[in-house]
């Protein structure tokens, strides 16, 4: 998932979804699926502009989680979306729409509980224990390279194994799908599936670099820390992964807006690299889809209507 940072021309992130691809702007939200009789669904809202351009957004740090909870709660909600889409699911009258409510944050809390605890207070915990077996009396640094090292393979690992399913290495397809049209306007080009096939499947603003980012900074942010038991380990990772995800976040913001220094994309190389774990090569379908989402973002936000070929406007709405 790529990242909008500025409301300069290039604010444009997305993530990919089921048989689709969700686009996100300066101020509009859209999603294109394709559905089983070949048809891209759109749907496109307003987003909240109490998180997105409000005071929260222009604070540092602080603008970080706030964006990223969002971007979470917005990420679930699309893959509801595409499910309903891709699977043609047809809501009885009067029911209540699973894109919203309890759903929806019901599942975001479960999905953020599940990867804390595999992610940080596994690795926690189970370096103090390899710590305490193997007697080591080593310095706190090197204690959370351990837990660094643990925290990165788990990482790695996880997304390697998933990325083995038929339907999710589909799934990084429109990812790399995402990131070709991404590429493709920021350099100008024509966004039309044959043009847009030619650029990279990479991205600095994605999400797969955001967490690779989170791995690295955890390591020296949680070396500054004296050392403490297990439990108090465990708990600490918890209570300050808000302030490590801050601290990453404006490290990709910053590091998004200076691509154009040597240093700078030497630096964001593991992040790229880690990507290809990830992204997968689109077919021009998918691209189609990435980039009718993208389309209708872009309509939407300059008040210009967009009817392109084979896409059915299913649902347009503004919300909050």
């Amino acid at each position: 998932m790529s990242e909008s940072f500025t409301k300069s021309a290039f604010n444009y992130g997305g993530q990919a979804i089921i048989e689709g691809v969700m686009m996100r702007g300066a101020t509009v939200l859209s999603l294109a699926v394709r559905n089983p009789k070949g048809e891209i669904v759109c749907h496109t809202e307003q987003l909240d502009p109490r998180i997105y351009g409000g005071r929260l957004a222009r604070i540092p740090f602080l603008r970080g989680l706030t964006l990223l909870w969002d971007a979470l709660g917005l990420g679930i909600k699309s893959l509801l979306f595409s499910a309903e889409v891709a699977l043609e699911e047809e809501k009885e009258e009067g029911q209540e729409n699973v894109f919203e409510g309890p759903v929806q944050w019901g599942t975001v809390a479960i999905s953020l509980t599940f990867a804390v605890a595999l992610f940080f207070m596994f690795p926690a915990f189970l370096a103090g224990r390899i710590e305490a077996w193997m007697n080591i009396e080593s310095s706190q640094f090197v204690s959370n390279l351990i837990e660094g090292a643990i925290r990165l393979t788990l990482l790695i690992g996880y997304i390697w194994i998933i990325g083995r399913l038929p339907d999710i290495r589909r799934l990084y397809g429109y990812h790399g799908a995402e990131h070709k049209t991404i590429n493709a306007y920021e350099a100008g080009a024509d966004l039309t599936p044959p043009v847009v096939a030619k650029y990279s499947v990479q991205h600095p603003r994605c999400g797969t670099a955001f967490l690779l980012t989170v791995v690295v900074i955890s390591i020296l942010f949680f070396s500054l820390l004296p050392p403490m038991s297990i439990p108090v380990r465990v708990l600490s990772r918890v209570v300050l992964l808000p302030v490590v995800a801050g601290i990453a976040y404006e490290f990709i913001r910053f590091t998004a807006r200076h691509q154009d220094k040597t240093i700078i994309r030497w630096i964001t190389k593991p992040n790229l690299a880690l990507q290809r774990l990830t992204t997968n090569e689109p077919d021009e379908d998918m691209l189609a889809v990435a980039i009718a989402a993208f389309e209708q973002v872009r309509a939407a936000e300059a008040m210009e209507p967009v009817a392109p070929d084979s896409l059915t406007l299913v649902e347009t709405s503004a919300t909050d």
